[in-house]
């Protein structure tokens, strides 16, 4: 009779206390993360192809395209690190060199014309859809974590575990702004 007691007893602390609960919640974040992770990988990867693309158009542009390379280099290190805000940075990075890029390609209108860039262009714009998602999906997830990991009794079980906050997906200080393009003046082409 005891023991059926105690093993009563242990099944509803055990639920009460909110462990698999944390467990969970842990998990689905880890998986949105790792689906950023994913889409961050899709867009390094796209990049030597357009990078290649445009320097058989653009071969006065080694700066730009060199930027564009460095950036790539930082978000595939940031994937690796797994950092969420390493991985925003980086993404920032990322997104200003091609913003970059981007206002180079339209000094070469054939550039433009070409569908193999127009191809990877709109896989870029659809990598970048999918990481919004994900990012979405990502801190929805974490603040659900956040929250229920704060609370009475899930934060006696959290602490016991050593459960701690997850950091958010968030963009980098002064990335938030769209990067200014002037094409007032008109491009100088170097022959």
């Amino acid at each position: 009779m005891f023991r059926r007691w105690l093993m009563v007893t242990l099944a509803v602390l055990t639920t009460g206390c909110g462990y698999n609960r944390i467990q969970k919640l842990d998990e689905n974040a880890q998986a949105y993360q790792s689906q950023i992770e994913v889409q961050l990988q899709r867009r390094a990867d796209l990049i030597p192809n357009l990078v290649s693309t445009v320097k058989g158009y653009a071969q006065h542009e080694e700066q730009v395209l060199t930027q564009v390379t460095q950036a790539r280099a930082g978000l595939l290190g940031a994937v690796k690190s797994g950092d969420p805000e390493q991985m925003a940075t980086a993404n920032a990075q990322m997104t200003g060199a091609l913003g970059r890029l981007f206002a180079v390609v339209e000094n070469y209108p054939n550039l433009k014309a070409d569908q193999s860039f127009l191809r990877l262009q709109d896989e870029l714009t659809g990598t970048e859809n999918r990481i919004a998602v994900a990012r979405n999906d990502y801190n929805a997830a974490v603040n659900e974590y956040n929250a229920y990991i704060r609370q009475f009794p899930a934060v006696t079980t959290a602490k016991l575990t050593g459960a701690k906050q997850r950091k958010y997906f968030t963009a980098a200080p002064g990335t938030t702004e769209a990067p200014k393009v002037d094409f007032s003046k008109p491009p100088t082409k170097t022959p």
